[in-house]
């Protein structure tokens, strides 16, 4: 008898769980697993502002799938589409080629990707903050802007290099904002001329920041936040940026080379490419978490537009990490009832409430519905964040870098993440950028004059 295959799409919050279940409840050689995921490691991506902030080391939440899956084919690479009818998910490799991968019992969850509107000058002078790569290269860039506005001696040029937007009130845009000021504010010791130049302005559209905080706890965020420095203005957005400034639609325009975009996620393009009934970009999937008319087909995560069952509104999930963690599992459980035959089990959440750490000594917490500030709300969230890291190993290396940071303060140094090629052997610019000494003269001349 053909074992059947189980295909996971995506290596998040949602897949890692629907596979680690899916080990433990199918016995050894009765199914085939597969994961297709573009890297070898789940990321925890919650600690990301911290990542980009330097409090925590890149390593530190990524969580290596070698250790959580012990009999998981891993695919790595991109799932491009699926053939419905013929069961197939269509993959690109990392090595640029493609494969087949066939499936009895198909899991979506591809996550999602940075959501973007058409604001001219957006997608060349923009900044994110979703990966691991984004939230390096994030770090390196603010430093370099403060280390050339530190050598610079014109003040309109300083202005525009210690001035930064960030775009997005929700749980990363608040983050990043408070980690990166906290981070120039380290900076300003090494270089004490730039304190007064340097602005933080954090935009949103929404009239209130973080509403699912609750009133109460928004103002707090709010308070806390503009305490620190930090210009907040809400019901407002950016209208468009360029190299050196950025028009915000209240007719502000600021001098500024970095803007930070964390304005919300959109379901990955693969949900569109699948031909699947959707809603809102989402795929669509019942209680038990599978398709309408594809009972093989399972969706799960920021992806998928999963009935919210403790609402009579017609609600759906929304796209967090509780939610995603929690739908794993139950998807699992109904692949294996779906393979023997038997009914699955619907979804059902009960909100475990919100936490933001402000770095520092800040942060606000809604456990349950208890609205909690100061150090009991700083200690409660990074407890809840070393809890839900999955892997000892990234546990202890977050832990330590706490404590690094703590008892030693922080690092201010750049890792020379940009302008340089680090895909070949050696980076062709690192050599065609010198100069002959008769280039070298000529330029030496041109800028004297003569």
């Amino acid at each position: 008898m053909t074992r059947p295959r189980i295909v996971v799409v995506g290596a998040g919050f949602a897949g890692l769980n629907a596979l680690r279940r899916l080990e433990r409840r199918i016995p050894q050689g009765r199914a085939e697993l597969v994961l297709v995921a573009p890297n070898d490691y789940m990321l925890y991506q919650p600690l990301l502002p911290q990542v980009a902030s330097g409090l925590l080391t890149p390593q530190s939440i990524a969580v290596s799938l070698h250790r959580k899956l012990r009999r998981t084919r891993i695919v790595p690479g991109a799932a491009l589409g699926v053939d419905v009818e013929r069961r197939t998910v269509v993959v690109r490799k990392i090595s640029g080629e493609y494969s087949y991968e066939r499936y009895d019992r198909l899991v979506l969850a591809p996550g999602s990707v940075t959501r973007t509107f058409d604001i001219p000058g957006l997608m060349e002078h923009g900044r994110g903050n979703k990966n691991l790569a984004e939230a390096v290269y994030l770090r390196d860039h603010v430093l370099a802007q403060l280390e050339l506005a530190h050598a610079s001696d014109d003040p309109a040029e300083r202005d525009e290099r210690c001035t930064f937007v960030v775009v997005g009130g929700g749980y990363t845009g608040v983050e990043t904002a408070a980690s990166m000021e906290l981070l120039c504010e380290e900076a300003c010791k090494l270089y004490p001329d730039l304190h007064r130049h340097i602005q933080w302005h954090l935009v949103d559209i929404a009239p209130r920041l973080m509403p699912e905080l609750g009133e109460t706890l928004g103002r707090s965020a709010l308070e806390l936040l503009r305490a620190r420095g930090i210009q907040v203005a809400l019901e407002v957005t950016v209208r468009e940026v360029t190299q050196d400034k950025v028009t915000l639609t209240d007719d502000r325009v600021l001098p500024c080379r970095t803007l930070i975009w964390t304005a919300g996620t959109a379901p990955s393009p693969l949900i569109a490419a699948t031909g699947l009934p959707t809603e809102r970009g989402k795929l669509l999937v019942g209680p038990d978490l599978a398709v309408p008319g594809h009972p093989e087909i399972f969706g799960i995560g920021d992806s998928a537009a999963v009935p919210d069952l403790s609402k009579d509104d017609g609600a759906f999930c929304p796209p967090t990490a509780q939610h995603a963690s929690r739908q794993g599992p139950v998807a699992a459980d109904n692949v294996v009832a779906s393979l023997l035959g038997r009914p699955g089990r619907e979804y059902h959440h009960r909100d475990l409430g919100l936490l933001v750490d402000l770095s520092g000594r800040d942060a606000v917490a809604r456990p349950l519905g208890v609205e909690i500030t100061g150090s009991p709300a700083l200690a409660l969230t990074r407890a809840y964040h070393l809890y839900s890291v999955p892997s000892g190993p990234a546990r202890t290396r977050v832990a330590v870098n706490w404590g690094i940071r703590a008892l030693l303060g922080g690092e201010v140094c750049r890792l020379g993440f940009l302008n340089r090629s680090i895909e070949t052997l050696v980076d062709i610019e690192e050599y065609s950028r010198y100069l002959k000494p008769e280039q070298a003269r000529e330029k030496v001349s041109l800028a004297l004059g003569e």
